[in-house]
């Protein structure tokens, strides 16, 4: 095993031979052969043991195994106390997520901090095969049929060739030592029901299961390479990046063959499930939303509109009389005093210098705000002057308003209010620029 493991580190992951690398080691067979496999390798590696607090005495005693483990193989150790089950309960997650997201949360502030390029963790074939399962029981796209990654960002799992029979074999070849879990023989856990009651049956139907998966796992990686490349050609013909995220088109969507496929594709790593909604949306009516967690699909009148679900901000900020240069969360203004008027592009006015009162203020629009539009006739309602200009609702919600008291100096980025223009009584020229 010790020859197959270093052929793969050089034909998949030749790199760590000259990295730093954090290996999570548990105290389970698993972890502790990858860690012996490391030093057989001679690479440079420091171990991470995360005591989650679940099993009392025991998960101690698995912490004090771990240090002794990294003696023996002459290495540094990290070791971190969680209290999962709080953790849990605040965040209202299962007690086996919030396990993960503390232990990669402290993973990766370990690596930034003392500079580790990877993390190797020790799952393996069987792992692999279990995570499948649950997935297409659960039910899941093609990604969740691929199983688990052989390398996500800097987290390389070198083992996922071998199978718990080797790795055991090995450590038993060794004359190794490790901890035993108890926890994994608990049928309260969904993982261990696969792995206690469905794999052995189906190992029953098909002693080569693992062989077999194997192989089925590599046609269906290719075959999402393959969509990959697909969706990363398709992109940029559909989408186009706004200031609030991305617009796509639904006449060129229209065109496309297997349009549901494709909009899974498109869509799925925002968080989207109801599939049948998200499709229904290209024939909707104007103003038809589609929520994530996250995100939300917005029918606009020719498009799709992908933006984060904003947050509420009925923050004022104010600018005070004087200030040249103010940076507020959504831009920053320049403020200036200038002989003449000039044509000049970006979100830039000139008005005059007395008309307005300080302090400015700057806020969103609200229901009911008017004000009166430069080169137009008579004052007009926000909400109407946005219709006209045939506005997105998300280029709405991201509208900010620069105002003197109650009335509206700009509508920042659009149309400036004719009472505060230059004119033949001006002595004074106030250009103001906003940059988002």
């Amino acid at each position: 095993m010790l020859l197959a493991f270093k052929n793969h580190l050089q034909d998949q992951f030749r790199k760590v031979e000259d990295s730093r690398i954090l290996v999570a080691v548990s105290g389970g067979v698993d972890s502790v052969v990858l860690a012996h496999l490391c030093r057989e390798a001679k690479l440079d590696f420091a171990i991470a043991h995360c005591n989650f607090n679940l099993r009392g005495k025991e998960s101690d005693s698995d912490e004090d195994f771990v240090m002794e483990l990294a003696d023996a193989l002459d290495t540094d150790v990290f070791i971190e106390g969680f209290e999962t089950e709080a953790y849990a309960a605040e965040k209202k997650i299962s007690v086996q997520m919030a396990a993960r997201e503390l232990r990669y949360n402290w993973f990766n502030e370990l690596c930034e901090t003392l500079q580790f390029d990877y993390i190797f963790t020790a799952h393996h074939a069987n792992d692999n095969l279990e995570t499948v399962l649950i997935n297409f029981i659960r039910g899941t796209g093609l990604d969740g049929l691929t199983g688990i990654p052989d390398l996500n960002g800097c987290v390389i799992r070198p083992l996922l060739p071998f199978t718990r029979e080797d790795i055991e074999n090995y450590a038993n070849n060794n004359k190794l030592k490790w901890r035993e879990d108890s926890s994994n023989q608990s049928l309260k856990y969904f993982r261990n029901k696969v792995r206690l009651e469905v794999v052995p049956k189906l190992l029953e139907l098909n002693p080569q299961l693992l062989e077999s998966f194997g192989r089925t796992r590599s046609h269906l990686q290719q075959s999402s390479m393959l969509i990959e490349d697909y969706m990363s050609a398709l992109f940029p013909q559909i989408a186009r990046e706004e200031d609030y995220g991305y617009s796509f088109s639904i006449k060129m969507l229209k065109t496309l063959p297997n349009l549901k496929s494709v909009l899974y594709a498109l869509f799925k790593s925002f968080g989207f499930t109801e599939w049948d909604d998200v499709h229904c949306l290209i024939d909707a009516q104007p103003g038809k939303i589609v929520y994530s967690r996250t995100h939300r699909l917005i029918r606009d009148r020719e498009s799709l509109l992908l933006t984060v679900i904003p947050e509420k901000n009925d923050k004022i900020y104010q600018i005070k009389e004087g200030e040249e240069v103010v940076m507020l969360p959504m831009g920053t203004f320049h403020f200036e005093q200038v002989e003449e008027l000039k044509e000049e592009e970006g979100k830039i006015i000139f008005i005059d210098v007395a008309k307005p009162e300080y302090p400015l203020t700057v806020r969103k629009w609200q229901r009911g705000d008017y004000f009166y539009p430069f080169g137009m006739q008579g004052k007009k309602k926000l909400s109407k002057y946005f219709k006209d200009e045939k506005l997105s609702l998300p280029q709405k919600e991201n509208c900010w308003l620069l105002c003197s008291g109650e009335k509206i100096i700009w509508v920042i980025g659009y149309r400036f209010d004719a009472r505060f223009a230059v004119d033949a009584n001006t002595k004074k020229i106030l250009r103001i620029s906003f940059t988002p």
